[in-house]
């Protein structure tokens, strides 16, 4: 098989790319004029520019208080007890209980093996 490159045009079954212009306007587009604007602001427009000014003032004076509430630390309340206490004090609940359980049986053990020294003791009986 031949190798191809890109961009070329000389593989079978493939045009040219069209180089489209611009359409042009028939008709000469209108002539504008230019109004010359007032050097300075109508009252009404001072007005409600000094009504915008203040309303943005008052908002950023309320998100000042809101972001300095968020960032004091709210106190703790008191006894009300969370999900995560509440299953917190069942699983110490049951290390509690299986702390217990495991002291026993190994109390129980050292002690059962102390007798078993005395009465080896006791009775002269030593290693075989």
């Amino acid at each position: 098989m031949a190798k191809r490159s890109r961009g070329s045009t000389s593989r079978p079954g493939q045009r040219p790319p069209l180089q489209r212009q611009a359409p042009r306007a028939a008709t000469p587009p209108p002539t504008t004029t230019v109004v010359a604007k007032p050097a300075g602001l109508t009252d009404a427009e001072e007005a409600r520019a000094a009504q915008l000014e203040a309303a943005i003032v008052a908002e950023e004076r309320a998100s000042e208080a809101a972001n300095k509430k968020a960032r004091t630390p709210r106190p703790e309340p008191v006894g009300r007890a969370t999900s995560l206490e509440i299953s917190a004090a069942d699983e110490y609940a049951y290390v509690a209980r299986d702390i217990r359980r495991i002291a026993l049986v190994g109390g129980s053990l050292i002690a059962f093996l102390v007798i078993i020294w005395v009465i080896a003791q006791a009775t002269g009986m030593g290693p075989l």
